[in-house]
């Protein structure tokens, strides 16, 4: 099999090669260790394909070539398996992981492409086009995103936010907010508080698909989420916002919480509720397209990709979906893969299947 999975031709990873991919896990092929890594939506972390460790399920589970990328899309390794100790096999995966590793090394400073360009002796174009199509991103955005990984790490291991944005290579404090607080999704004095200053209030109610948590601050919903336990709903949005001050007032989301539950029951599509969800612009991009999503409609990843202007981002399309924390108001579960299947839902495939369904039947009526 090991052959077959060799993706020397740098084109993204294709809903065929997942279908191989997938088989490699089941059988745990440790022959294709180092050809590609899986990470699972349900335990934040990404493996070689020959792991020991208990079999997710394939709703769960996204692929990447480099565990750079993986670790990009916010997983973090297996320690059972240790992914970053295997060698990467295929020529052209490698010479981007010797691309990342360049960038890592020289984080406090605007990297110099012209030069990576030279040393690695291939030309921008070229480089460019070959980075983003394993990881997903630009040179410059994977750059940029290490930048702000640094200044995280930084603050929370105690430096002061001026400390750090220097450490971290941000030359002045306008730069630092522009670019860090984008991603930080609130200011960097914020986040080092742990989003303390921030007020939300939150419900919980039941709901066809289980149970419907809706929490928003004073601009409006920043986030709303679907499961099955009240505690794990609540735990979820504190750990998100640890220093925030956060309380149950079902009251004061009444409004939003019965649009949304008259949504789910299939009578009429919410309105236009007021969001107030930090994202890049990457994924606001994405966030945005998906609400022009008609109801009782679907689109492919690559459709919202070409949509947006990007038309060989179908991963990061993927993993702006899969992190949309607004379920329903951005309808994320209208995005399906480019053969018809359903794909993966943050809350749940089944739910996705039902929420399709009950959409196309409304949108019959």
């Amino acid at each position: 099999m090991k052959n077959s999975l060799n993706h020397n031709d740098a084109t993204a990873i294709t809903a065929a090669m997942e279908e191989q991919f997938w088989q490699a896990v089941q059988t745990r092929d440790a022959s294709c260790d180092g050809l590609f890594y899986y990470a699972v939506r349900t335990t934040g972390v990404y493996c070689r394909p020959g792991c020991a460790s208990r079999q997710p399920k394939r709703e769960n589970v996204s692929f990447f070539a480099l565990p750079e990328a993986a670790r990009q899309a916010g997983f973090r390794a297996c320690k059972r398996c240790k992914p970053d100790a295997v060698v990467i096999r295929d020529p052209q995966a490698e010479l981007i992981q010797s691309v990342c590793r360049m960038i890592d090394q020289q984080i406090e400073e605007p990297p110099n492409f012209a030069a990576l360009s030279e040393q690695i002796k291939l030309s921008q174009f070229h480089l460019q086009r070959l980075f983003k199509k394993l990881m997903g991103i630009t040179p410059r955005q994977y750059a940029e995103a290490r930048r702000t990984d640094s200044f995280k790490s930084r603050v929370k291991s105690g430096q002061s936010v001026t400390e750090a944005m220097y450490d971290a290579g941000y030359g002045s404090s306008s730069r630092l907010y522009e670019k860090a607080g984008a991603q930080l999704g609130m200011t960097p004095a914020t986040y080092r508080k742990g989003g303390k200053g921030m007020k939300i209030n939150y419900t919980i109610a039941e709901c066809p698909l289980g149970l419907l948590m809706v929490a928003a601050t004073d601009k409006g919903i920043c986030a709303v989420t679907l499961g099955d336990k009240n505690e794990s709903l609540a735990e979820n949005l504190r750990a998100e916002f640890p220093q925030a001050d956060i309380a149950q007032d079902k009251e004061y989301l009444k409004m939003q919480v019965n649009a949304l539950v008259e949504q789910l029951a299939g009578r009429e599509p919410h309105p236009a509720l007021p969001l107030d969800v930090q994202g890049t612009a990457f994924q606001k991009r994405v966030w945005e397209e998906l609400r022009r999503i008609p109801c009782g409609q679907t689109a492919s990843y690559g459709e919202i990709a070409r949509r947006i202007g990007q038309p060989t981002a179908t991963r990061a399309v993927a993993r702006a979906c899969a992190t949309n924390p607004a379920a329903l108001v951005t309808p994320c579960h209208r995005v399906i893969r480019e053969n018809g299947e359903l794909g993966g839902y943050r809350w749940g495939i089944e739910r996705k299947r039902q929420l399709i369904e009950k959409e196309r039947e409304t949108s019959e009526q």
